[in-house]
């Protein structure tokens, strides 16, 4: 045993300390370390990829376009070949799973090497005329309105690749020229472009890219085009650690609406919580007075009034008490699900903490790929939750399963493997499926085999160690107690009663509970996903983490509330209600995503289509497995408390 635990805990040493390693690459940033130049310093200028302004998670290589390649020091050659040898930036895992391949675009930039007008930095010729294959490329992008981005001193830089005009149109006023319906629209594509850097003594503050509409080319096969770029440096007095403000949308986060999203779910919960003082607190005291009456007291009514006490009395709640504390139908699955909702409760609540806390670490949209990063770390450390969760539950229930239903009185070797794998196999499911469209499209969100294997040894060095500890942990921390459940577990199941009201049938009042939670999150799902597909920078995590406290409230009372009525219709079958009352939300949340898809975006295509609701069925998941586990946990507590305090025969 303690070679076991040896080796686990050296596994997981090992583990730490590849996260370790992985964290001082996030740390490799521009002078570059910094931040901070003298007059004439090189700064940096890296490109990162190029796609359609609709689809975000078609992005390909920058030089994926026939961009000519500047001829420098850091490209000695403009062949295709060598193209692909350039510079590149250290690359976290964050920023490979978020789809950033840094690398240099080519330039030699001075830092303030003037501050006269714009000074010629790039001029190069494509070494070939456009053969119609780069010629449709051109096209494709003009019509597709492609961008392009870059970095300078990890300040993110946008442009548009071209666009579509009528041939012939006057460049110096082309937007009145598109209005003009007789001409035929054409593609054209900028060729030169202004950049603007502002600094502040010897930090950059803000760059601008300005492409110029004079400088539109028509897009003809057989022409030879020539690029162009300008810098210029203007000094400044706008503060170096406010640069990333102007990123911020702060009018649409903090929008009225928004708050106004929170006051309305906070209002709701004073609705749920007032109904379930109403239905819950108010019944139960009548049920526990009305369970409360003994022979005696029986004897003193009168004939009438007795046979509706027997008859109350032999309905209700109170009947299952022999079998409220069976263990639910496949244990081990629902013990895995259990776990693994604890994980990504902890998860998500780790994560929103760590945004929270920008301002002692560094705001988390200052870096590329920090929060995935962070979600990295919070997944493997959070696996130790999971096992715990998962073992503990296993054990409380292992004693109430029939002996005819299980062919082993001990399975938790496998509840620990399926809390392990649960998770990763649905994860890795469908990222493989997306990973194999993005090779097979070329974009730079493929997830190369090196990284794959550095997830791979992170979650076998340390989330599998981790898990195991915590199984067996909670294995061995409820040895001792005896009496875990108020009342005693019958040999022989009860019959389920089949003539029950509309409320206490399960798969009709399941549906209500999961509306109900996602109509307090919605609007902040709305806000949640605008940022995601619509490249706007989230920041307002202290409404994301307002919103989450609200959910767990929410989901919390519902559930309550469904699984009274549940018990109420005589049904012991509760643990399985309460789970899908909670996950039931996940069900609203992808028909919110499908309607966000149809209506508040302009994706097209096959992959960005996959790529979409891949993503929309894994945040469904997600969240699903997260609102179940919390209406479980709020249900478990509450059945325990009334049959704790009702009187038994």
């Amino acid at each position: 045993m303690r070679m076991i635990n040896a080796n686990l805990f050296g596994s997981v040493g090992v583990g730490l300390w590849l996260l370790n390693i992985a964290s001082r690459f996030e740390l490799v940033k521009c002078d570059m370390y910094d931040h901070m130049y003298s007059i004439g310093d090189k700064v940096e200028l890296w490109v990162n990829k190029v796609g359609p302004y609709a689809n975000p998670q078609e992005a390909y290589d920058y030089y994926a376009l026939p961009f000519c390649a500047p001829e420098t020091d850091h490209h000695p050659s403009k062949s295709k070949d060598s193209i692909f040898n350039m510079l590149k930036t250290t690359h976290s895992l964050g920023e490979i799973i978020g789809g950033h391949t840094l690398r240099h675009s080519g330039h030699d930039l001075l830092f303030a090497s003037s501050d006269e007008s714009n000074i010629l930095i790039e001029k190069c010729t494509t070494e070939h005329p456009l053969t119609i294959e780069e010629a449709l490329q051109f096209g494709i992008a003009a019509q597709q309105s492609w961008f392009y981005q870059m970095y300078l001193d990890d300040l993110p830089i946008w442009g548009m690749v071209g666009e579509m005009l009528p041939e012939g149109a006057e460049l110096e006023n082309w937007e009145e020229s598109t209005k003009d319906k007789n001409l035929a629209i054409v593609p054209y594509v900028y060729s030169e472009r202004d950049l603007i850097i502002s600094y502040n003594e010897n930090r950059i503050v803000k760059v601008d890219l300005v492409s110029i509409p004079k400088s539109l080319k028509q897009v003809k096969v057989g022409e030879t085009y020539t690029f162009k770029t300008y810098i210029q440096w203007l000094p400044t007095k706008e503060d170096f650690h406010s640069r990333f403000e102007r990123y911020l949308d702060h009018t649409f986060f903090k929008h009225q609406i928004h708050w106004f999203s929170i006051f309305n779910s906070f209002m709701m919960i004073l609705f749920l919580m007032g109904l379930v003082a109403l239905i819950l607190l108010r019944t139960l005291r009548k049920d526990f007075a009305r369970y409360a009456v003994t022979d005696e007291d029986v004897d003193d009514l009168d004939e009438e009034n007795t046979l509706l006490d027997k008859h109350s009395k032999e309905s209700g709640w109170k009947q299952v008490h022999g079998d409220v504390f069976r263990s639910p139908s496949n244990l081990v699955l629902f013990s895995a699900v259990l776990g693994t909702g604890w994980q990504l409760i902890s998860l998500t609540l780790g994560v929103i903490l760590f945004a929270l806390a920008g301002p002692l670490h560094g705001e988390v949209h200052e870096e590329r790929g920090e929060i995935l990063y962070a979600v990295l770390i919070c997944y493997s450390l959070s696996s130790v939750i999971a096992g715990y969760a998962s073992g503990s539950y296993y054990k409380d229930y292992q004693a109430t399963i029939s002996r005819k239903h299980t062919s082993s009185d001990n399975q938790w070797q496998l509840t620990m493997i399926s809390t392990v794998m649960l998770l990763p196999t649905v994860v890795v499911s469908i990222l493989s499926f997306l990973n194999c469209i993005a090779w097979w499209k070329v974009t730079v969100n493929y997830i190369p085999f090196f990284a794959i294997l550095k997830l791979s040894a992170l979650w076998i060095l340390v989330s599998v160690p981790l898990c195991i500890v915590g199984t067996l942990l909670g294995r061995h921390a409820k040895v001792s107690d005896k009496n875990t459940f108020p009342c005693r577990v019958n040999a022989i199941p009860r019959p389920i009663p089949e003539d029950v009201p509309w409320f206490g049938v399960p798969e009709k009042i399941i549906p209500l509970a999961g509306l109900l939670s996602f109509g307090s999150i919605f609007i902040e799902l709305y806000y949640v996903l605008t940022s995601f597909w619509n490249y706007k920078v989230y920041s307002v995590y202290g409404f994301l983490l307002g919103v989450y406290i609200i959910l767990v409230l929410v989901v919390s009372l519902s559930t309550t509330i469904v699984v009274y009525f549940t018990l109420n219709a005589e049904n012991y079958n509760w643990q399985w209600t309460a789970l899908w009352s909670g996950a039931s939300t996940s069900m609203f949340v992808f028909l919110y995503g499908l309607y966000f898809f149809l209506f508040r975006t302009n994706m097209f295509g096959f992959m960005q289509t996959c790529f979409y609701f891949g993503y929309t069925i894994l945040m469904s998941l997600f969240l699903g497995t997260i609102c179940g586990t919390i209406g479980y946990v709020a249900s478990s507590r509450f059945v325990r408390l009334i049959f704790a305090n009702v009187k038994l025969d």
